[in-house]
């Protein structure tokens, strides 16, 4: 069987595509650099991680995007010889704007290098490529309508305008002919995330709609030409928890179609599983696959309705692999560990180093812990409600403004972290900063005030997540005792729904190592290990 997420963790939008016996997904990974993650499978139960290809600053700069900008929703394909991938680089998330510019880049394989991208327009978000049989491409993307009262948190639907088709000339390397908008949308609303597929002479469209909250859904619609006018599907939704708000799967939307080669059918869709009381997800939007059916040259979910499930029936007979729960990251390979990433900058060598002091991880204190444009922070994600994160920092403040330390991380208004510091009178401490939320205006709190006086020498820092509870300690030694540092902190406010809100943010959580020198002197930061540890969830 197939257990869903299949990804877990942050990887929402998922775009597949299969290549003889190989299928690849790519998700979204907005401001986390370098740019979208790409999963390999032979058998659609097991996973890997295989390549993140937006890794130059000839590809992609997201220096001063704001949190949940940059990448969204790529789209690959494969046709030609050529793996492509389209995607979108927003620039502004709040306001009646969205200044989202779409791009396409090539390789002949996943793992190679990526070409440089070649700007495609920026009418809208969520591009996608359709390779026709007769050689013709097609690029689609949803239209973006400013005049409305559609802010940031709070989507209106007259400024989701419409799907958008024009023909993309692979030689020009540009759009031709004209623009057409072919597809308004459902009842639902929020009409984006379009990928097209042909069968038997049909057309198909699937789209996402209805916001990408609780009331998320797959829409599909087919038409006799690409350019429509497109018929919806019988049910009008092909994958939806909205009307089932007990589902585990919730959020289910925006994903696409796939064939194994012996025809067999399957959706991915992208799913959130809430804890409660409050219905905060934060292991963010994940990626899951559902087996369909074919009826009337209608795609169904074999197991009947549009709910998604979590058991889901493979094409073959592969058993799952088994997953560490413990993982201990060391610092002494050349390059950082694949699960690790950064934010926003192209020039990583500005923020931390494997080779300056060999064995370690070096952290160049640059901006806060909120900057938009160079921050030092290198983190993973959470796949699990309850895990235990570690590290070991050493680290000489010279002043307040100096912080190093651990942190449980989603964006400048919603994280919390325990560091050290320098104090004016106890000198040295372990303390920590927390943002509960956006409003009124993210300000910072610090829960054990000025921090509790540690000596010098390496400090063992821990945060312990158990669902919507987090503890923060610290030790001083190897053979030291744990102490537990402020309060118990609510973790579920670092999640989609933490601060404003449903559709204020959409990535998820993340647990690293930081540091911050607001002198710019750059104050170094070492870290000697990193150990993540999924555990059984009590909550929830």
């Amino acid at each position: 069987m197939i257990r869903n997420p299949i990804l877990p963790g942050f990887n929402p939008d998922p775009s597949i595509c299969r290549v003889g016996e190989d299928y690849y997904i790519a998700t979204s990974t907005f401001e986390w650099y370098p740019g979208v993650q790409i999963h390999h499978s032979r058998d659609l139960v097991n996973w890997k991680l295989v390549r993140r290809p937006l890794e130059r600053k000839s590809q992609l700069d997201m220096r001063g995007n704001p949190d949940s900008c940059g990448i969204w929703a790529p789209c690959l394909s494969y046709a030609d010889g050529l793996f492509w991938l389209v995607y979108t680089d927003v620039k502004r998330f709040d306001g009646n704007f969205k200044d989202a510019h779409n791009y396409i880049v090539t390789s002949p394989t996943i793992e190679g290098e990526w070409s440089d991208p070649i700007y495609v327009n920026s009418s809208g978000f969520d591009p996608s490529l359709f390779h026709d049989d007769d050689g013709r491409k097609w690029f689609v993307n949803m239209q973006w309508n400013h005049r409305t009262e559609s802010f940031g948190g709070s989507p209106k639907s007259p400024a989701f305008d419409g799907i958008l088709l024009q023909e993309w000339d692979p030689q020009t390397k540009r759009l031709t002919g004209p623009v057409r908008n072919i597809f308004a949308g459902s009842p639902l609303g929020l009409v984006e995330g379009p990928h097209l597929f042909k069968r038997n002479g049909w057309y198909y469209l699937t789209t996402a709609e209805g916001g990408t909250g609780y009331d998320h859904a797959v829409t599909m619609a087919r038409s006799r030409t690409i350019d429509g006018p497109y018929q919806m599907h019988p049910e009008m939704h092909l994958i939806t928890s909205k009307d089932a708000p007990d589902a585990v799967l919730q959020r289910a939307g925006h994903g696409q179609y796939v064939e194994t080669p012996d025809g067999q059918a399957y959706h991915t869709h992208l799913c959130g599983r809430p804890l409660a009381p409050k219905r905060r997800c934060t292991l963010g939007r994940e990626t899951a696959l559902q087996k369909c059916v074919w009826r009337d040259d209608w795609l169904y979910l074999a197991h009947g309705g549009m709910v998604p499930a979590v058991h889901v029936p493979a094409p073959g007979d592969a058993e799952p692999e088994a997953k560490p729960a413990r993982i201990e990251y060391r610092f002494d390979q050349p390059e950082l560990h694949a699960d690790f990433q950064w934010l926003r900058t192209p020039e990583p060598q500005r923020i931390f180093s494997l080779s300056e002091r060999p064995g370690v991880l070096r952290l160049y204190g640059r901006e806060s812990i909120g900057s938009w444009f160079e921050q030092s922070l290198v983190a993973r994600r959470q796949e699990h409600h309850s895990f235990r994160a570690e590290t070991v920092v050493e680290f000489k403040p010279e002043t307040y403004q100096q912080v190093a330390g651990l942190t449980y991380y989603y964006n400048r208004h919603k994280f919390h972290a325990v560091a050290v510091s320098l104090h004016e009178t106890l000198g040295r401490v372990a303390t920590i900063l927390s943002c509960p939320g956006d409003f009124p205006h993210g300000k910072l709190s610090f829960p054990v005030g000025a921090g509790e006086a540690i000596p010098d020498g390496p400090v063992h820092l821990a945060m312990q997540v158990d669902g919507n509870d987090l503890q923060f300690s610290y030790r001083m030694g190897e053979g030291g005792n744990w102490q537990p540092l402020g309060p118990v902190l609510d973790a579920g406010v670092v999640s989609d729904e933490g601060g404003r809100g449903e559709h204020g943010s959409f990535t998820g959580a993340f647990t690293g190592i930081f540091a911050f020198d607001i002198t710019g002197s750059a104050r170094v930061a070492d870290f000697t290990g990193f150990i993540y540890e999924g555990k059984p969830a009590t909550q929830g």
